[in-house]
């Protein structure tokens, strides 16, 4: 038998103390539209690649914020595939 408040709420519930949001609305993030948008970054950072400057120092700022992403990417996803196994 649950004898506290705390066993009794599920696993996922939002207090509306915590969360003023949670009140008046959905309350939850966008995981799959992040990744989406991370990606279309990525690839937006590595296309500007191609154009007519002259200096690399554009060149390493966009391969390096584009890899950056990629790799925060990568990380998230091999993150949430093995979440179960911690």
């Amino acid at each position: 038998m649950a004898g506290t408040e705390l066993e009794k709420r599920p696993a996922n519930a939002v207090d509306p103390q915590d969360e003023p949001s949670a009140k008046w609305g959905w309350h939850g993030g966008f995981p799959r539209g992040t990744r989406i948008a991370g990606w279309f970054t990525a690839a937006v950072m590595f296309l500007m690649l191609i154009g007519n400057h002259t200096g690399k120092t554009e060149d390493l700022w966009l391969l390096g914020i584009g890899t950056t992403i990629a790799v925060v990417l990568i990380l998230d996803i091999v993150r949430s595939r093995t979440a179960w196994r911690r």
